[in-house]
């Protein structure tokens, strides 16, 4: 199988050569499963999951609609098809978008920090950090397995968390797959700390610090956004972020915001059930000023213990010209 097709976080199994008729293509490879005590019972696509976890559940279905699997000897396309102890698969990993996305590529990063387990990242806006529908190639995870040939070897090339393709900053990603799994129990412990600064619409009002609580689910009036909703009447999951006023001009403010949990849009969603959207942020309210076309969020500090050494790591990241200069235009002055 073609590197290119391969998600990274596992070693190749060898191509299987076969001279039938519905022998794989050259660029695919074939994997031979058997399912045990585990996954008996489950769902023929979440046992294909559990066999082969480098790769996600929608790349497995699309191999099952395209007629790539074999149960005991039969072509299967029914996702749901339930499977037994004892049950044999023949899988064919035929390249898609979503696995030849996981290409090498050349490109610029900002390293801030780097040892043999993880390395710091300072991320510009206007790149995305994982490959998607829209955005197969140029993103940091291609960047990353260009950097370092290591990255083949961990999931996702070793990115435990993520920042949108528009806001900048500190994003600590893993070298190993131990570090990363590290990292990722790190996180959902909650005792990596995050601190961002935003440039937001509107007059600040009360005390110069205010904690929102406000679980976060997706929009029911637009699936492209998220919402602060009711946890009784809709599905979402809590979400508190700390934020504090630095400064305050005529017609924005300058803010510092402290995750408590991450997800997805969090701040952006927090500010603008605030009255206080982000410039830039047309997803939520905030009309574009100040010469940015992009919402004005920046991941400015990483603070987090070391997963192998226990050593206490503290990164600030300084602003992007684009926000500097936001700040002289809108009468503010950079902390």
């Amino acid at each position: 199988m073609d590197a290119s097709a391969r998600a990274p976080g596992r070693s190749p199994i060898g191509e299987v050569e076969s001279e039938d008729a519905d022998a794989p293509q050259s660029d695919s490879e074939l994997r031979s499963l058997v399912i045990d005590a585990g996954q008996h019972g489950e769902r023929l696509d979440r046992a294909l999951v559990l066999c082969v976890p480098e790769f996600s559940r929608s790349y497995l279905q699309q191999l099952l609609a395209a007629g790539a699997a074999r149960l005991n000897g039969q072509a299967v396309l029914k996702p749901a098809q339930r499977v037994k102890v004892g049950d044999r698969i023949e899988l064919e990993m035929r390249p898609t978008q979503e696995s030849q996305a996981f290409r090498a590529e050349v490109m610029a990063l900002d390293v801030v920090y780097e040892d043999a387990h993880l390395l710091v990242v300072n991320k510009p806006a206007g790149l995305v950090v994982h490959p998607a529908p829209g955005n197969w190639s140029g993103t940091l995870l291609n960047g990353l397995l260009g950097r370092d040939a290591q990255a083949a070897q961990v999931p996702r090339a070793g990115i435990v968390h993520r920042l949108d393709k528009d806001t900048s900053g500190l994003m600590v990603v893993a070298r190993t797959r131990s570090a990363m799994d590290a990292l990722v129990e790190m996180i959902g412990k909650r005792t990596v700390h995050r601190q961002y600064l935003a440039i937001a619409w509107g007059h600040w009002s009360g005390p110069v610090d205010r904690t929102v609580d406000a679980a976060i689910g997706r929009d029911p009036r637009n699936r492209l956004r998220m919402a602060a909703v009711d946890l009784a009447r809709q599905a979402g999951k809590l979400a508190r972020t700390d934020i504090h006023l630095l400064q305050q001009a005529q017609a924005h403010c300058l803010v510092r915001c402290t995750l408590h949990t991450g997800r997805t849009h969090q701040i952006r969603v927090h500010m603008a059930h605030s009255g206080l959207p982000l410039v830039g942020d047309t997803l939520y309210g905030g009309a574009p000023a100040l010469g940015l076309e992009r919402q004005a969020l920046h991941a400015q500090r990483l603070e987090f213990q070391h997963p192998v050494t226990g050593k206490l790591l503290a990164f600030s990241a300084p602003l992007p010209q684009d926000m500097e200069d936001a700040l002289v235009t809108g009468g503010l002055q950079a902390p």
